[in-house]
């Protein structure tokens, strides 16, 4: 069976940048399931999977736009460090910033903190070394809730 939309998906995957810094790996856990075309993983990967089979290894190169967006500077702003009350602010933290929205502070310095809105990988070419390890035809109950269940997926 090929990938194809309501397919199940099992990958290990390597992931890097364009100067080979691995940024994530499956390597020594179970590979990763998800429900294709329904938006689990970046548009780009995505698409790249469709028509692989079980077996398959390729590198899929996946440009920001179809990754995690274009770094945005107006994402990147100074706010009062009095707008965080008594807690304790230091750059490497991340906090909630809206009901979708999470920041990561960059900068703690003279009474300012410097938080940047985008996602940690916005900006960056992709570089995905993948290895699909099984494909499968989704459940209905996988397709009504929207994700996988069972190993590797989703458990109720």
């Amino acid at each position: 069976m090929n990938i194809s939309k309501n397919s199940v998906v099992s990958f290990h995957y390597k992931l890097s940048d364009n100067d080979g810094t691995v940024l994530d790996s499956s390597d020594g856990r179970d590979p990763f399931a998800y429900l294709q075309g329904v938006g689990m993983i970046v548009p780009g990967l995505e698409a790249q999977m469709e028509g692989k089979g079980k077996g398959d290894k390729f590198t899929a190169v996946v440009t920001p736009e179809q990754g995690y967006g274009e770094f945005n500077k107006d994402l990147v702003q100074q706010v009062p460090l009095d707008r965080f009350g008594e807690q304790k602010v230091e750059a490497g933290m991340q906090f909630q910033a809206g009901e979708h929205s999470v920041v990561t502070v960059k900068e703690v310095k003279d009474g300012k903190v410097l938080v940047d809105g985008n996602h940690p990988l916005a900006g960056v070419t992709l570089n995905f070394d993948v290895e699909v390890t099984d494909v499968r035809e989704a459940t209905q109950e996988e397709l009504e809730h929207g994700h996988v269940h069972g190993e590797g997926g989703h458990q109720h």
